[in-house]
């Protein structure tokens, strides 16, 4: 990739994730008028059909939407080591996202934390979905769930699940978010790692996406349990 597209994508995250605050906040006042807000990408409607993923255009070019079974390979250079790691360690990360996500429905006090879930739920597993495509279509495999992420990435252990589980209304409310919160920073220092050394330029506009959805998501977390 060109030196100048990789420092404006890493700019971009940069940018995004010093305006994370003001843009969860804008975010948060719509949701207190309407807390049923929902995120806008496709949810999946059945297991037997390709998830339809929502691509990202190149800079000026308008987004896409195609079955992740058709997603084409990225062009330029290729991929490199690091390209690899990324998407074998992301796939699990978001793996335990959804697992979070999912105890939210029948625990949460706060319909804005339902609402947060379920946002996280309708974005992370397509992008798996889209994960899992990359390592196919370069014959790599899904192995990421056999490395130690390490305590960076964010990733808690089995028992910090199981005590979320058990934990029900406010206090619920207040864990979800303090787990979810640290997983997402975990999520945006591998974005960070991949940006300033992958290759593959989807796997650029993916990491950008994902470090700028996750930012804005902390904040407006957040802001729910501090008001």
């Amino acid at each position: 990739m060109p030196v100048g597209r990789r420092t404006r994508m890493i700019a971009a995250v940069v940018v995004v994730l010093l305006g994370g605050a003001a843009a969860s906040r804008l975010s948060a006042a719509r949701d207190d008028r309407d807390p049923g807000v929902r995120a806008t990408r496709p949810t999946p409607t059945s297991t037997d059909s390709p998830v339809p993923v929502i691509v990202p255009g190149r800079p000026g070019e308008s987004a896409s939407v195609v079955p992740a079974d058709r997603l084409p390979p990225a062009g330029g250079v290729g991929h490199n080591s690091l390209d690899a790691w990324f998407v074998q360690m992301m796939i699990p990360h978001h793996q335990q996202a959804l697992e979070l996500a999912a105890l939210a429905p029948s625990r949460a006090a706060d319909p804005r934390i339902r609402a947060m879930a379920e946002r996280i739920t309708v974005a992370q597993g397509p992008e798996i979905a889209v994960l899992r495509s990359w390592l196919r279509q370069r014959g790599l495999t899904d192995s990421g769930a056999d490395h130690d992420h390490g305590p960076a990435s964010g990733m808690h252990p089995p028992e910090a699940i199981r005590a979320l589980a058990a934990t029900s209304g406010a206090a619920f409310d207040r864990s979800f978010v303090d787990l979810m919160s640290t997983h997402h920073r975990g999520a945006i220092q591998m974005c960070t790692r991949v940006l300033t050394g992958g290759a593959d330029e989807g796997i650029q506009r993916l990491a950008t996406n994902i470090a700028a959805d996750q930012q804005i998501e902390i904040g407006r977390m957040r802001e729910i349990t501090e008001r």
